[in-house]
């Protein structure tokens, strides 16, 4: 049992946030968003930013009314019934158990450039690596994860540094000021483009809700989840519009794609070649941060579940690390990897997969504050945090279901929008097969 005499500071909730958040997305899957937007994509990052703070700050209103419920899942479960409680929380775990497989595959993938390796293999060993650092518990995670956040962040500032210094010609002989901005329309393909650019955005952001999965872990959650929710605002939205800002003099948005960093790509045309190596040594390092901070949320959701009956009887315990459904998460982990392996485009596959269900898991969130606000009014202690309710919940939960339908406009995103559906379904069937099984053992 994990020796547990202080709860998570603010602070520590901060990193494993920031741990889950910065990964592939931001440092790869950025290039397509930004290509597709061009430059207005920094208005994509702006209210991907809004829309973060919103769902943040509902989430937070609910956890200090009641900080030891659990989860957002369990909010939901208080809300709207324990069938809407059982489909979120699996539905998340699911799509978190794919996006991760993902993230495997993504490291392998960038292994196997200096190592011909098998990428399955790879892939399986890095998601029992992560699976048993989480066994360590909350406190040696938030330390691990602490030192993978500030990696990156000093990976980010570094290149902000360095696009600025080329922006003003410190380092070289003629500055480049404006650059490529004055070179291509602000918004080559429109409102149209800014839309299609919003889903790769929002998952840019994904992550943040382990705050809420963390809060029973917390140091006075009633003052250290809304703080740990403004650092985490403020640094992440801070730091994409800045980055965003900084690298479009640097290179043409049509020239990015998918299969190289913005970092790598702006940096390399003006000559600064090594930073391609530097990049994917810390992808790989972003990648594998974000499944430690993941499967931490994975492990806290499946004690949630299990705590009502909806898991298999052995992820049941009462240690402080929920040992069991942290082993049972790292198994599922392996069993996506090998489900992913029969498509051929395998990374795009589990990505998409996993896509739906945090967008869903957003959905209900919203959904389920704005239920929570209009029966208790603000949280104990009136301290209300979502400014500008009920208008901003609603705008909120439109902006959710917008995306979510705009999935199959994305190239690669609608297979995640059918499996989605389909795990939708799926669930809602297993529940109702639950209630009869119950109904008929209660009588």
């Amino acid at each position: 049992m994990e020796n547990k005499p202080k709860g998570l500071t603010a602070w520590n909730l901060t990193t494993m946030a920031l741990g889950c958040v910065i990964g592939a997305s931001f440092f790869l899957g950025s290039s397509v968003a930004i290509s597709s937007a061009g430059p207005s994509i920094i208005i994509s990052y702006i209210l991907g930013g809004g829309l973060v703070y919103l769902i943040l700050f509902a989430l937070s209103e609910m956890t200090v009314a009641s900080p030891k419920v659990g989860s957002f899942r369990a909010f939901a479960a208080q809300q709207f019934g324990q069938g809407t409680g059982f489909v979120v929380g699996w539905i998340y775990w699911t799509g978190m158990v794919l996006a991760m497989s993902s993230e495997a595959t993504a490291i392998a993938i960038l292994v196997r450039q200096w190592y011909p390796v098998s990428i399955g293999l790879l892939a399986s060993i890095i998601i029992v690596i992560v699976t048993l650092l989480n066994l360590l518990g909350a406190h040696r995670l938030s330390k691990i994860e602490s030192v993978f956040a500030g990696v990156k962040f000093f990976t980010i500032v570094f290149f902000i540094v360095m696009a600025i210094l080329l922006i003003f010609g410190i380092i070289i002989n003629t500055p480049i000021g404006l650059g490529e901005l004055l070179n291509e329309p602000f918004m080559p393909r429109g409102i149209k483009g800014i839309a299609g650019s919003m889903l790769i955005v929002i998952f840019s952001y994904a992550g943040f809700e382990i705050i809420g999965l963390a809060a029973s872990e917390a140091e006075k959650p009633k003052e250290t989840i809304p703080r740990a929710i403004t650092y985490t605002v403020l640094l992440l939205v801070g730091t994409y519009i800045l980055y965003v800002a900084v690298l479009l003099p640097l290179v043409p948005t049509a020239e990015l794609n998918e299969n190289i960093s913005p970092i790598v790509a702006s940096l390399s045309r003006w000559g600064i070649n090594w930073m391609g190596t530097v990049i994917n040594i810390v992808l790989i390092s972003a990648i594998f941060s974000t499944m430690l901070a993941s499967v931490f949320g994975l492990g806290r959701m499946m004690r949630s579940l299990s705590y009502e009956g909806y898991t298999p009887k052995f992820c049941l315990d009462n240690t402080d690390v929920p040992y069991r459904g942290i082993l049972f998460s790292g198994v599922a982990m392996l069993a996506g990897l090998g489900l992913g392996s029969f498509f051929p485009r395998v990374y795009l596959f589990l990505i998409s997969s996993g896509g739906f269900s945090i967008l869903f898991s957003y959905l209900i969130i919203v959904a389920t504050h704005m239920k929570f606000r209009k029966k208790n009014g603000c949280p104990p202690d009136g301290k209300c945090q979502m400014p500008g309710y009920p208008v901003t919940s609603w705008i909120a939960l439109v902006s959710i279901i917008a995306i979510i339908l705009s999935m199959p406009l994305i190239k690669g995103q609608g297979t995640g929008l059918f499996v989605g559906l389909g795990l939708l379904v799926l669930f809602i069937l297993i529940y109702h097969l639950v209630k009869k099984r119950r109904n008929k053992k209660a009588k």
